[in-house]
């Protein structure tokens, strides 16, 4: 058992190095767990015989993007209370308030009318205009035309638990509701502290007490998120001198800059411009040096920014663009997109893409209480347990990194950094902050205090 899955190491171990304390973790050095259906647990990817991820992914591995998406959902509701079955069934109506899962096989294989079933499956439209939902088993033509939308945003290539009737070739649903979340205590505790995460622990830092009493006792450590941020911009430029002056007495620990980086895209001098807005960034930092010596800088890349296009995960900015401003701010990583940071205890995705309105336009259904559009936003993002639930043409991604973007087992905060409004969302243990556009937002941005995990709400506008 030890030799497979590394839980047992000792606490000293694992605080041995201060390594472990701040990690940010690229998209391309997430590790890889498949789930292994017969043995009921996540191996490894080097303990099954696939190949080792490509970005020229196979047409296998895009067989395999929604196929590992549904496995993994579908072992999540099995755990479910309303959805395992009792051992013993002391009394007839006891088995009536738990749900059983059926495939779309078992449908399509009946000729006379079924009643009230559930299937989990994935809304997809094969035709125009006629949506279908679709399993590993098979695919059947939904009837929506009765059908009651729980929150949530519905889109293509979503998952969902679908109620109602089976007749004549057609799923005639009720109602459609997504896989319950699962805290991810709650997943750790079924598996076992094995580092879905990545970084350098063997195991999950979950289990360091160290790690925990660390995260406590530093009071101080703040975390700075900023999206959008022009650098190109004067007025965002003078916005940044002034938060760094107001932060020079306290340094943060860290500053989260998302692009993109300039306000204008592309054009032949987008690189040179870059280069030069770099530099006059580095130059401000260097004003305070108390901020240059004490504070760390991440740089996550926006839709914009000069590199391959809008395919997800996205490399980090290109060196030779950044070169000058890591040599003049040596505090500095340029990262990927996603990107996730581990600080002692907890885990954070970081993602920068305009998603709230991607979704929005390809919902099934829109939601009928538009005013609430994060909570149905991120109800959706977490019970998908993936950061993109779309259809591939609408959010295209590397087949063979998909699982780089998984949402599970759920962080201890998600930064969806993206142009709509600013909000903070908790739902199911998770904190889910959108910091808005720095420049759209009237220079409004969001800090986290990891030590007792709250957001602050902050704007430069008017000082």
């Amino acid at each position: 058992m030890s030799e497979e899955f590394p839980f047992f190491e000792s606490e000293d171990a694992v605080v041995a190095n201060r390594e472990n304390v701040f990690n940010i973790i690229g998209a391309f050095d997430v590790p890889c767990y498949v789930y292994n259906s017969e043995r009921k647990r996540f191996l490894p990817l080097s303990m099954t015989n696939l190949p080792a991820p490509n970005l020229f992914g196979s047409a296998r591995d895009k067989a395999a993007v929604f196929r590992e998406r549904y496995s993994i959902l579908q072992q999540r509701i099995h755990r479910h209370e309303l959805f395992t079955p009792a051992a013993v069934v002391v009394h007839p109506d006891d088995s009536r308030s738990k749900f059983q899962l059926k495939t779309i096989e078992t449908l399509l294989g009946n000729t006379s009318k079924v009643g009230e079933v559930i299937v989990l499956g994935m809304i997809t439209q094969l035709k125009e205009g006629k949506y279908f939902l679709e399993d590993p088993t098979g695919v059947v033509q939904l009837d929506l035309s009765k059908a009651q939308f729980h929150s949530g945003l519905y889109t293509e290539s979503c998952f969902v638990l679908a109620e109602g009737w089976y007749e004549d070739e057609v799923f005639h649903v009720n109602a459609f509701g997504f896989p319950p979340t699962e805290p991810s205590a709650t997943t750790r505790a079924f598996y076992g502290n094995i580092n879905f995460f990545g970084g350098p622990s063997s195991a999950s830092v979950k289990a360091s007490a160290k790690l925990k009493q660390l995260e406590d006792e530093n009071e101080d450590a703040m975390f700075v998120f900023l999206s959008d941020v022009w650098l190109d911009q004067a007025e965002v430029l003078e916005k940044l001198h002034m938060m760094f002056s107001g932060y020079s007495s306290a340094p943060p620990t860290c500053f989260f800059f998302c692009g993109n980086f300039s306000s204008a895209p592309y054009g032949k001098n987008q690189i040179q411009s870059l280069k030069g807005s770099l530099k006059a960034l580095a130059d401000i930092i260097c004003e305070y040096p108390s901020i240059h010596k004490s504070s760390r800088f991440v740089f996550i890349p926006g839709p914009e920014d000069p590199g391959p296009g809008s395919i997800l995960p996205r490399p980090p900015l290109a060196e030779n663009i950044t070169e000058e401003f890591r040599q003049l701010v040596p505090f500095s990583v340029f990262t990927t997109n996603p990107c996730r940071i581990q600080y002692c205890t907890q885990e954070i995705i970081i993602f920068r893409e305009d998603l709230v309105n991607k979704m929005c336009r390809n919902c099934v259904r829109f939601p009928s209480s538009n005013m609430d559009i994060p909570n149905h936003f991120v109800k959706t993002i977490l019970s998908q347990g993936h950061l993109t639930p779309l259809p591939l043409y609408v959010s295209p991604v590397y087949w063979a990194y998909d699982y780089s973007l998984r949402v599970y087992p759920l962080p201890d905060m998600l930064v969806i950094a993206d142009k709509y409004d600013p909000f903070t969302v908790t739902n199911t243990d998770c904190l889910c902050i959108n910091p808005g556009s720095f420049p759209r937002s009237g220079f409004s941005f969001k800090v986290f205090y990891p030590s007792n995990k709250t957001v602050e709400d902050s704007k430069l506008q008017g000082l």
